[in-house]
């Protein structure tokens, strides 16, 4: 891997090695660690190398919105919550999430479930986190009550800050693969097309079909009542994606725009190509938003696509 890790990217990474006995398998000691910072600091990438030299086929490794997609229907098929865990966390010795957060409370609740099971098997957890363990469910409503599976994080994980001063993502770049392959342009909206899909039960309107490729407009995608749950469902159908009509954030719903954040934690995790259609350049895309969880990762990994400042209409269709 020909990447050249910064000094504190070296250090995470070798707090990550030492979880490892001499033969490169997840040690028995049952610790982990909680790797926090903001967006683009390098955390995945890190974890990711760790995961990739786990000499071992007794690892896991999940993003949190794809896992939770998965627990719902492992719980739904093999009838409770500590089913479905089992059914995913099989014979794991190292269980990596990347991504971990927690804004709900019904979200708080389950992991709180799934932090006891993994505690109690002694599995090796690793987190990467916009959030320090102090930070998640951070709504002062609900806070107070998640705080005893906070003392539980703190107990049996190592907390290390991973947050240089650069985000990485901010760098010029050429040639990207996957989600990094994808294009921000800034164009009129053409005229609508419409297609209806059937997604967790709900029908959901995108502008085109055509083979594994979908188009959505901003409107259609993230105005309805659509989950995370159900982009993890649309991802194993589409592999490329084109997203149109896509506003100022600060002129549409809070609900909104925390769908589109969703919607982009997806497709970045299954590196699927994006192509965003924008009326307004990157740089204003988020101005004067404010209330909404993870935004700013969401700028952060749109950074990662092609920046094109205008292109005529009829590029999306």
């Amino acid at each position: 891997m020909g990447i050249e890790l910064d000094a504190d990217q070296q250090r995470a990474l070798l707090r990550l090695t030492a979880l490892l006995d001499r033969h490169g398998r997840p040690a028995r000691h049952g610790r982990g660690v909680y790797l926090h910072g903001r967006p683009g600091r390098g955390k995945t990438m890190v974890m990711d190398r760790f995961y990739a030299a786990v000499a071992s086929d007794r690892k896991r490794r999940f993003h949190f919105h794809d896992f939770f997609a998965r627990l719902h229907t492992a719980a739904h098929e093999a009838g409770s919550i500590d089913n479905g865990i089992d059914r995913l966390l099989g014979s794991a010795r190292l269980v990596c999430f990347d991504e971990f957060h927690v804004h709900d409370i019904g979200d708080g609740m389950l992991l709180a479930r799934l932090l006891d099971a993994l505690f109690a098997r002694r599995v090796t957890l690793v987190v990467t986190s916009n959030y320090p363990p102090s930070g998640l469910l951070p709504n002062p409503l609900f806070h107070e009550r998640f705080e005893p599976t906070i003392a539980r994080i703190l107990d049996r994980l190592d907390v290390l800050a991973l947050d240089g001063a650069l985000d990485y993502r901010t760098l010029p770049h050429e040639g990207g693969t996957g989600f990094a392959a994808g294009r921000y342009l800034v164009a009129a909206d053409p005229a609508p097309g419409s297609v209806h899909l059937t997604v967790g039960g709900r029908t959901v309107r995108a502008r085109n079909v055509a083979g594994s490729t979908v188009t959505f407009d901003f409107a259609g995608l993230c105005g309805a009542p659509t989950s995370a749950a159900d982009y993890v469902e649309l991802v194993a159908r589409f592999r490329s994606w084109t997203v149109c009509a896509v506003p100022a954030l600060a002129t549409v719903p809070m609900d909104w725009v925390m769908r589109w954040v969703n919607v982009i934690d997806v497709l970045y995790d299954a590196d699927l190509p994006l192509t965003v259609i924008a009326r307004v350049p990157l740089a204003e895309l988020v101005e004067s938003v404010h209330g909404v969880p993870d935004l700013a990762r969401t700028h952060s990994r749109l950074g990662e696509l092609s920046q094109i400042p205008a292109v005529p209409v009829g590029q999306c269709r």
